[in-house]
């Protein structure tokens, strides 16, 4: 399986207190574990690095995340979000062009997008979004 992985989940992977316990953190692991395809944007990446203040921190993080390969985005890409933001609109629900933006990748590349942003099961009901189980089915 194809997944795409939300700032929101790598964030509670990586930033959360030490000895904390956490349902998103826990089944990152686990996927990474199993070897599951696992992919990033470019905008999560900024995401994710952004705000980390210690230099041998940032690197070591940096080097890491290199192991998960980046969806290039296309100009269809693009404008499929665009597409996918103006039907959200005349369904009167809301999404930021960034989540908009994951969606369509995450739907265009064949992703399960892994995330625990509230907003996503909005685009999902009303799009081709598949989410990835924030729990072990």
């Amino acid at each position: 399986m194809r997944i795409l992985v939300d700032t929101s989940i790598w964030s509670l992977a990586l930033r959360r207190p030490s000895g904390v316990v956490n349902q998103g953190a826990t089944l990152l692991k686990t996927i990474i574990e199993q070897g599951e395809d696992i992919y990033l944007l470019g905008i999560i990446l900024q995401e994710v690095l952004q705000g980390i203040r210690n230099s041998n921190d940032f690197f070591t993080l940096k080097e890491y995340l290199k192991a998960f390969p980046l969806i290039d985005l296309t100009r269809e890409d693009y404008t499929r979000a665009a597409e996918l933001k103006n039907h959200l609109i005349r369904k009167g629900k809301q999404g930021s062009a960034i989540d908009v933006l994951i969606a369509s990748a995450a739907i265009s590349h064949r992703c399960h997008l892994f995330t625990a942003d509230k907003h996503f099961t909005h685009i999902a009901e009303h799009s081709e979004l598949k989410l990835f189980p924030l729990r072990e089915t």
